[in-house]
């Protein structure tokens, strides 16, 4: 009988000293009080301010071209030179149909000269059939006549009182349409009398001609830009932050960036815009910063990362990230703890509660 307390002991000292030995051999450390800065990671390039792409409002073949890529510009300065290729029949086409319409709203064509005319022919009308019709009327009331002479001359009085009215009607719609067809008559001849013309484009602001797309005698179309031109020296940060992190940014945040040109030199920059449409192809939101002390030289495009700071603390007890379980509990030399977490950064996490100084936590096991 004494030994079935004995062999319990001993699986329970077996136990203990299985466990005392595989925490030894874990990884321990204890919580630190340190600075902590929380940040949302974005992928940055670098671009020109204003930077947009020239378009041509006509069809064309380009001629030549005014500046190389690279070169300085003011606005209003020519960029390309497009020769267009419209017919000059087109130009005719639209000038007779301007005539055409000109005459048919001033009454000198047919139309509205025979709506005129038959309006006229049905006043008169309306007149004659006025008069038999209160004639008679006068009769019946004296009872002289037949009733059905009277409905007669009333229905021909009230048959030409509706036509007049119909034609009326007519020659007004017929004048607003013939007035619209003037309107886009003119249009038109305006608008082949600029695309029969050679077409220069020209700088929209003082910068650079960062690109030119064609190159002479290459067709052009109104689809395709043209050329790509913005500011000299002053560029912004493009940055793409992914939609589960979007609530957490605001302007004027800090932003540390990183650019693959530049090594592992760190720059720093606000956060100036935030664009509210999210780019259903890569799940993310566009977001622009501001350098605050630039490098010498930038090119557009130039990438890199940004790290945009969205929250700090001078001084906060944390552990390593990884010794954390799940999203609130640590390995303790009294089995596992809940705490309660607040920032986060790539490896160290805040513990607001659960946890001191002298609290040894231990990593888990992967």
């Amino acid at each position: 009988m004494m030994l079935e307390p004995m062999k319990k002991f001993l699986f329970l000292y077996i136990l203990f000293l299985a466990l005392c030995s595989c925490k030894n051999n874990t990884e321990k450390t204890y919580p630190a009080k340190m600075p902590l800065t929380e940040s949302v990671y974005a992928s940055a390039t670098v671009q020109p301010d204003s930077l947009y792409q020239a378009y041509s409002i006509v069809m064309g073949i380009l001629d030549k071209t005014w500046v190389e890529e690279g070169d300085t510009v003011n606005r209003g300065d020519p960029i390309l030179q497009i020769t267009n290729t419209s017919p000059e029949l087109n130009v005719e086409n639209a000038k007779l149909a301007l005539q055409l319409a000109k005459e048919n709203y001033n009454g000198r064509a047919a139309m509205l000269t025979s709506i005129q005319d038959e309006i006229q022919a049905a006043k008169l009308k309306l007149t004659n059939d006025s008069i038999n019709y209160f004639r008679q009327k006068n009769l019946w009331d004296q009872n002289i006549g037949s009733e059905v002479e009277y409905d007669n001359r009333k229905l021909a009085y009230e048959l030409s009182q509706n036509n007049l009215n119909l034609l009326e009607r007519k020659y007004k719609q017929t004048k607003n349409e013939l007035e619209t067809q003037l309107k886009q008559a003119e249009n038109n001849y305006k608008t082949s009398l600029t695309t029969s013309e050679d077409f220069t484009i020209t700088s929209k602001i003082n910068g650079t001609v960062y690109a030119i797309y064609k190159n002479p005698g290459e067709i052009v179309n109104t689809q395709e830009p043209v050329a790509a031109v913005g500011k000299t020296n002053e560029f912004i940060i493009e940055l793409l932050v992914d939609e589960v992190d979007i609530v957490k940014i605001k302007r004027g945040q800090q932003v540390f960036l990183t650019l693959d040109s530049y090594n592992s030199k760190v720059f720093e920059a606000t956060l100036d815009k935030i664009y509210p449409r999210k780019d259903e192809r890569s799940q993310t939101f566009k977001v622009e910063a501001l350098f605050k002390d630039p490098p010498s030289t930038l090119y557009p495009g130039l990438s890199g990362e940004g790290n945009i700071v969205i929250s700090q603390k001078e001084e906060t007890l944390t552990i390593p990230k990884d010794y954390l379980i799940g999203t609130s509990k640590v390995i303790t030399d009294n089995g596992e703890v809940e705490v309660s977490v607040g920032l986060q950064n790539l490896d160290r996490v805040e513990i607001l509660e659960g946890l001191d100084e002298n609290t040894a936590i231990y990593k888990p096991e992967q």
